[in-house]
Formats: C-alpha cells, structure tokens, sequence
C-alpha cells in the first residue's frame, strides 16, 4: 500500500461517506439493533452531512488513501460538546477512523497530527475529543497526548445512548 494523507474536498463526499459507515459500522455496528445503527448513518455519515462540513470554513477533513479508494479520514471543527467549560474559539477533533487492517500501523496517529496542527494554526487553544465509554485503546492514545478525562454525556445513535467521555487538553498541557 502507498498511502497518503491529503486535505478533502468537496468531490470527496461520497468516498468520505463510505468509509465514515463503514469504519463507524465496522467499530461499533455490533453495539445496536440494525434500526438504530442505519438511522445514526442516514443521519450522519450520508454524501450531504459531509458535503455540509466541506462547505464550512470552521471545519476541515483529511482522508487517507492510496489508488484503491479511501481508508481512514478524520473531521475537525468547533467545539460543540455538551460541558460547562467549552467556550466559543475551543476545537474539537470530531471523528478519527481507519480501517481496521491498518490499525496500529501509525496512521491513526498521523491523521490525528493533522487535525491538530490545523485546530492550533492560530495558536494553541483548548482541545477537545470525545470517545466511548470503553473504548479504552483510544482513552490511552489521547492521554498520551495530553488530554485529561472532564466528563461523560449520553451519545445518542438511533434510539440508543451510549456513555460517551469527554476529554481536553488546555493550552501548555
């Protein structure tokens, strides 16, 4: 595989809803009843959810791809957590999939740099990531770039709610 990371754009709709259903499917699918699973898809991995974020300066996405297609992207944008402390001007990494036959191979990481660096082209600023209650893989990752754990909400996916954590990283930490 020759892989690359570039910025997205708009003609990468369709592929970024591809492979934002399937990585999110290929994750989680197996925690819900099908109904629910297809109706968190139909609302926020279709071509026009993430057409919608394309055409948005306050977000950007990064797709990683090689000749065969796209497979692993990430979403950043502002922060909108539901916390007591996220403030206007606070970025928030919004998404981060790859496939699962690239996992542990640095990608994950590399796409995650980039997202990064474009949340803090302006400086450093307060970080935010959300992640599932057990998925504890990537709870190590983002401690281990400085994020500390500030809350928990309920994540909803079709009629389910999962335990979703809410991590930040404040400037200099």
């Amino acid at each position: 595989m020759n892989l690359a990371i570039r910025r997205a754009t708009p003609a990468d709709a369709d592929a970024l809803s591809a492979i934002g259903a399937r990585t999110f499917t290929d994750t989680f699918g197996h925690l819900y009843a099908p109904e629910d699973l297809q109706a968190f898809l139909d609302e926020s991995h279709t071509p026009a959810a993430y057409a919608g974020y394309l055409g948005d300066p306050a977000y950007a996405l990064w797709v990683l791809e090689d000749a065969a297609g796209v497979h692993g992207y990430a979403l950043a944008g502002p922060a909108r957590l539901p916390h007591a402390d996220v403030r206007a001007g606070d970025g928030e990494l919004k998404r981060l999939y790859v496939d699962r036959t690239l996992y542990n191979g640095g990608w994950g990481g590399k796409l995650f740099a980039e997202a990064l660096a474009w949340l803090e082209r302006d400086g450093p600023r307060t970080l935010w990531i959300s992640v599932w209650s057990e998925n504890l893989g990537a709870q190590r990752f983002y401690a281990r770039h400085g994020f500390g754990f500030v809350g928990e909400y309920e994540f909803p996916v079709g009629a389910q709610r999962d335990r979703e954590f809410m991590f930040r990283r404040t400037p200099g930490a």
